[in-house]
């Protein structure tokens, strides 16, 4: 199965993030991720739900705790082990990032998926490993099956409506196309 490395910068817009574990849920790929990227992802959740007076400190941590929590329970295999003897290897600009392509060689994946394609210069990424913005990965990961992305996006709609508006797969698929630049998956989805 095509697998895939979720950077931090594509999971915490909970939308985008809904989205591409949509896909995964439906069999479209694998993803895969690193205890640094849970961690960052842990900090943006709490900050964001801090930020907008969701309660007590106490509060944020324990609904980021949840997410990660979610996350783990959901996709089993997708947290990578070992990758750290690889972590400073690559030469990338921004140490941090790392991790991305140390994650990648270890679980085999195809395509590192990140907004932060700069900090991924393509001589210092492994072959076969992909750089992908995220648009580009949706588009790709939904030409496999619309009809499964299409579920996904169906699913994502059935969640809304529990702690706040309902939206319609359209409105999602607007939303994803307008803020996320997934156009031309939503254009294969007829969203």
């Amino acid at each position: 199965m095509y697998t895939a490395v979720l950077d931090t910068c594509v999971l915490w817009p909970s939308l985008q993030r809904d989205f591409l574990l949509s896909l995964a849920a439906e069999g479209l790929y694998r993803p895969v991720w690193s205890s640094a990227v849970l961690d960052e992802l842990w900090e943006t959740e709490n900050a964001k739900h801090l930020d907008r007076g969701g309660g007590s400190a106490d509060d944020a941590g324990r609904r980021a705790d949840h997410l990660i929590d979610q996350m783990r329970t959901a996709f089993v295999d997708a947290d990578v082990d070992g990758w750290q003897r690889l972590e400073g290897v690559f030469g990338l600009p921004d140490a941090a990032d790392e991790h991305l392509l140390a994650v990648a060689v270890v679980s085999g994946a195809e395509a590192v998926v990140t907004e932060n394609v700069r900090d991924l210069p393509p001589r210092l990424v492994p072959e076969p490993v992909q750089v992908l913005r995220v648009g580009d990965f949706a588009f790709n990961t939904v030409a496999v099956s619309p009809r499964r992305a299409r579920a996904a996006v169906s699913q994502i709609a059935s969640r809304f409506g529990r702690h706040g508006p309902r939206r319609t797969e359209a409105e999602i698929g607007a939303s994803l196309r307008r803020l996320y630049g997934m156009g031309d998956a939503m254009d294969l989805l007829g969203l």
